[in-house]
């Protein structure tokens, strides 16, 4: 968390681990509380940032083998880390197998990504 503050104060920014800049203008402002505020944004919008890059990319790569695979299943909501699809029933064990491939894959990092999978005619029934 020091080294992402003390890297803020240097650049003026910070970036996700794909090189996506976050720019914390007030990162040296005189006014405390707002320099807390830039500095606790240098320690998050690194982490919160690389997790928007990454289900950016695996959304891109699902909906390409949903097309190349000539699929009829849709995905319909992203919600966080989360994506949701509607699936016909005969899609269904394809569906899961991609989606939770594609997830997974997206990069390779030191702890690896894992991800679930839940069915159901509503969303809260999914989980």
């Amino acid at each position: 968390m020091d080294n992402a503050i003390q890297a803020a104060k240097e650049n003026g920014y910070v970036e996700t681990i794909f090189g996506r800049k976050r720019h914390l203008s007030d990162i040296n402002s005189q006014n405390a509380i707002v320099r807390g505020y830039a500095e606790r944004n240098a320690i998050n919008a690194p982490i919160q940032g690389s997790a928007a890059d990454i289900i950016k990319i695996a959304m891109i790569r699902i909906q390409q083998r949903i097309v190349s695979e000539g699929l009829k299943m849709k995905m319909t909501m992203q919600v966080h880390d989360e994506l949701n699809f509607t699936v016909p029933v005969n899609e269904l064990d394809l569906a899961k197998k991609l989606v939770v491939e594609e997830m997974e894959n997206t990069v390779k990092m030191k702890v690896p990504l894992i991800a679930d999978h839940g069915v159901g005619i509503s969303w809260l029934e999914a989980h």
